[in-house]
């Protein structure tokens, strides 16, 4: 039986299709070119290439689009009907798991697997993106930190497994060892998209926004040029422009590379409203920005497969005054919320009350939406993302707190954002602002 470049039995491969899936791997591991248009060259090579199967089931379900559920499932099947070895099989095991939105199970399906298998680059990539995706910042460290030390440079790969590290590291708060290790990944591999990632989740941490910059528009090209994480990546350069009070850089990166070519990818979609409503808290004048991007969310409205993504969506609903595709979505939030599922949990836990609370700021009911962010604001992981993407339920309760008159309690919120990020020129808006309207309370 024919083996990977890590030693690993590739049940069903024949050496031009393990050659393929080697490329496919690379692709996925940079998160560039097309790995699904190569994987199914791949498969047409060799229908029975076991992992070939797996990984074009990953990357149809690790988008967290409705539609990339039948071609999962083709491959599923593809995948059940044949003999595995012990490390297909847990493969297989997660992708079911996936199918059936039950993401921790699949986490540690991939778990067993790395313990058996630490040079399993798809399964630590898959798992550490279900640690993402179930925000799970232990998991996103640990399971990666559990295998680095059987890699080093001289394996294919090592790159990756730093910049994962680095993230889990990051989402740790161990904020000095997380830049240390995307930026050795990038010394590696420049064109990593995660390692640049990570660093710039550890400068958004800090306040850093100077830094930011500088580190995101050192080499564009390098993190931009032909990658699926592009937008994702520009989104965070358009966070510490906008934490700077400079509105038309902001507006300037929406407009190109963020939104400019209108993709209609779930996880591109998540940036946008993701910008645009921290621009929305602001008061800025956003044109038809919202309506295009509503436009987009609209087929989404009734999958409520994923809650992270409802509450984006509802972002745009709201910004564009879609009410029945926000109607349409709620809908969806209670038909998610009757399954056993995990994304069940999500929505009851924090995506419901998260989604209402959007709703009720956009109709100007900041009390309700004081009222539905506190209870969750401590548990928001439970659905998902990171520390930087929940950020904007931290700034939604803030501003709602100024809005409502909750002025004590928008003072607190300021002085702790401030207590974490000294630098941030925003948090100091806030505290000037919560003391300006406690100033003009008292004096009516």
């Amino acid at each position: 039986m024919l083996k990977d470049q890590w030693g690993q039995a590739l049940t069903g491969a024949s050496t031009a299709a393990a050659d393929g899936y080697d490329q496919a791997l690379a692709q996925f591991r940079l998160y560039r070119g097309d790995p699904v248009a190569t994987i199914d060259g791949v498969i047409a090579e060799a229908p029975g290439f076991a992992m070939a199967q797996a990984l074009r089931a990953y990357l149809f379900l690790l988008g967290t689009e409705p539609d990339g559920f039948p071609e999962a499932r083709r491959s599923y099947e593809a995948l059940a009907g044949g003999s595995l070895t012990p490390r297909e099989a847990g493969h297989r095991a997660a992708i079911a798991a996936l199918l059936e939105n039950r993401w921790r199970e699949a986490g540690r399906a991939l778990e067993d697997v790395t313990a058996e298998h630490p040079h399993d680059i798809v399964a630590l990539q898959v798992g550490h993106l279900i640690d993402f995706y179930t925000g799970d910042s232990r998991m996103l460290r640990d399971r990666i930190g559990r295998a680095i030390r059987r890699w080093d440079e001289g394996v294919t790969g090592y790159h990756a497994v730093l910049a994962m590290h680095a993230f889990g590291l990051e989402e740790t708060a161990d904020y000095g060892a997380a830049e240390k290790a995307g930026r050795t990944a990038i010394a590696i591999e420049p064109r990593d998209a995660w390692a640049q990632h990570a660093v710039a989740h550890v400068m958004e941490m800090q306040g850093r926004t100077a830094d930011g910059i500088a580190w995101m528009r050192a080499d564009t090209d390098a993190w931009s040029r032909d990658n699926f994480f592009a937008v994702h990546n520009w989104w965070h350069l358009a966070l510490f422009h906008l934490d700077r009070g400079d509105i038309d850089s902001a507006l300037a990166l929406f407009d190109g590379p963020i939104h400019g070519q209108r993709s209609a990818m779930i996880l591109d979609l998540v940036d946008a409203s993701a910008l645009l409503w921290r621009l929305h808290l602001r008061g800025i004048d956003l044109g038809e920005r919202w309506s295009g991007v509503a436009d987009l969310w609209q087929p989404f409205a009734r999958a409520g497969n994923y809650a992270f993504n409802d509450a984006h969506a509802m972002m745009a609903f709201v910004g564009a005054g879609r009410a029945d595709d926000a109607r349409a979505l709620l809908e969806s939030q209670e038909r998610a919320m009757a399954g056993g599922d995990d994304n069940a949990m999500f929505t009851r836990d924090v995506g419901r009350p998260v989604t209402l609370a959007i709703q009720a700021f956009g109709a100007g009911d900041y009390a309700r939406t004081v009222d539905l962010l506190r209870p969750v604001r401590n548990i928001a992981a439970r659905f998902g993302g990171s520390h930087a993407q929940r950020d904007v339920l931290d700034l939604t309760l803030l501003e709602a707190a100024l809005r409502s008159g909750h002025l004590a309690l928008a003072r607190a919120l300021a002085e702790e954002r401030i207590s974490v990020k000294p630098t941030s020129a925003s948090g100091w808006d806030y505290l000037k602002r919560s003391r300006d309207s406690a100033g003009r309370a008292a004096a009516a």
